[in-house]
């Protein structure tokens, strides 16, 4: 099993990074486990020229179909967000919406291959669940329009740094056991 897991932050070294850190490390120990960081990529924003519409292609060249490819070899995707203003960073949501190529609303359309599933975790420093909730909503919107079955979350309040997240450890690793027993 194949899987990829995104730091969907654009910060490569906080606690958004802290927990992708422990969800590879946990399901390394069973699978080929690859993690990417959402800023390490260059892309542009989507222009809205709806020429994917059309052509199944975007018509910007740039890093897109890289992060693309890396979806396609994954089986599993766990997507790992924190809460910018109650939801996905800018930098995720832009991915988001160039990935409109791949998405089901339209024909003709690209497609990564079936039977993937999705999961998602969304992490805010706040105590409230409802922003890691709207969080996990985007996510899970986003893998039914790729047609990834998002099979499970994780929302994880109260964590700011990477100390907050190491305390969470038990939790993201019993998060992670459900993702090993989907296998």
């Amino acid at each position: 099993m194949n899987v990829l897991v995104i730091n969907c932050s654009p910060v490569r070294t906080g606690a958004t990074a802290e927990i992708v850190r422990i969800i590879s490390d946990h399901l390394s120990e069973r699978c080929f486990t690859k993690t990417i960081c959402i800023d390490d990529y260059a892309f542009q924003f989507c222009r809205g020229c709806r020429t994917c519409h059309k052509t199944a292609r975007c018509v910007q060249e740039d890093d897109i179909p890289a992060i693309i490819s890396e979806f396609e070899r994954a089986d599993i995707i766990v997507s790992v967000s924190p809460s910018y203003w109650a939801d996905i960073p800018g930098q995720f949501k832009a991915f988001i919406d160039r990935c409109t190529p791949w998405c089901n609303t339209h024909e003709p359309h690209a497609a990564i291959g079936s039977g993937k599933k999705g999961y998602a975790v969304a992490l805010r420093t706040g105590p409230g669940m409802k922003e890691c909730e709207r969080i996990i909503q985007s996510i899970a919107h986003f893998y039914g329009h790729l047609e990834i079955q998002c099979c499970g979350s994780l929302g994880l309040c109260s964590v700011e740094q990477k100390a907050d997240a190491v305390s969470r450890k038990d939790e993201i690793a019993a998060f992670c056991e459900t993702i090993r027993n989907s296998i």
